[in-house]
This record gives structure tokens, C-alpha cells and sequence, in this order.
């Protein structure tokens, strides 16, 4: 089963992923899938948003790994900001052992996740950017954990 979401803009898609946010559980990992441009970033940033994340949130294309305090009623204390993009091996992924840095407090967001996929099993939610021709994207959520979020994806696919 999959949701899914239209933003016909950046802000759209940032307001996508602030909303997105109240459907992360401690522990989730989320993998981003998506073309260059399309808007992984602009997400997470929305993501950061939600849960509270006070300082600025940039793609972490080059130091592949950034952590983020929140401020959040749901108990998440930690935003894990991946990008894998830059790795050449699924070796080079799991020397970041990004599996280990989702304690029970945290979420890991892991953009250009279709390449680390096979790190974290099943136990993953993944969001797939659609860039249309007219620069709008559709996001598209799916994965083994949206089982347990039903009610709350619906609620995040109907705005």
C-alpha cells in the first residue's frame, strides 16, 4: 500500500515534510528516492521543521552525515540527516553505520535511500519524488513501517 502527495511548489513540499513529521515514531528510518533536483532536501527540511529542529538544515552531500537536535512532543530527540549520493560501494554505507545511529530516540532520514535500501531490511518507510513538467512533484510514501501508520498517512495524503 502506498499515499500519495502532490506539491505543485518548494514550499509545498516543505510543508509536505513539516506534516510528515507527525507521523515519525523514535527509531523510524525514512529513505528518500528521487532524481537530483526533486526535492529530498526541501523535505527534510520540512521534516526538521516538525520536529522541532531550530537550526538551519542543509544537504549533508559532503560530510554524508548530519545530526540535528529536536524539540518535539513525540520523544524525538535526534534528526539524522543522510546522504549517501557520494558513496561508491553499500560497503562505504554501512561504514556510517546509520543503522546504529537510530537509538530509541531518533529518526534517520536518508536521502538517496534507493542506494543504501538494502542496509536497513524492510523496517523502513521510503518517500519517491516525481518531478512532473511543470516542476511540481509527487510524493509517494511507501515501506513496511507505513503498516503500522495507516491512520496518520491518510490523514497526511488528504492535504
Amino acid at each position: 500500500m502506498s499515499w500519495r502527495r502532490y506539491c505543485a511548489t518548494a514550499e509545498d513540499t516543505k510543508i509536505a515534510g513539516e506534516e510528515f513529521a507527525a507521523v515519525l515514531r523514535a527509531g523510524d528510518v525514512v529513505l528518500l528516492s528521487g532524481r537530483l533536483g526533486n526535492g529530498k532536501t526541501t523535505f527534510t527540511q520540512g521534516v526538521a521543521r516538525g520536529l522541532g529542529v531550530s537550526e538551519r538544515v542543509t544537504s549533508p552531500t559532503f560530510t554524508m552525515v548530519r545530526q540535528h537536535r529536536c524539540a518535539n512532543e513525540a520523544g524525538i530527540t535526534t534528526l539524522h540527516h543522510a546522504d549517501v549520493y557520494r558513496v561508491e560501494s553499500l560497503e562505504e554505507v554501512r561504514d556510517l553505520a546509520l543503522g546504529e545511529l537510530v537509538e530509541e530516540s531518533a529518526v534517520a532520514i536518508v536521502e538517496w535511500g534507493e542506494i543504501a535500501s538494502s542496509v536497513f531490511g524492510r523496517d523502513v518507510m521510503n518517500v519517491d519524488f516525481l518531478l512532473d513538467e511543470d516542476e511540481g512533484r509527487t510524493l509517494e510514501v511507501s515501506g513496511a513501517l507505513t503498516n503500522e501508520r495507516t491512520a496518520s498517512l491518510d490523514e497526511w495524503a488528504s492535504r
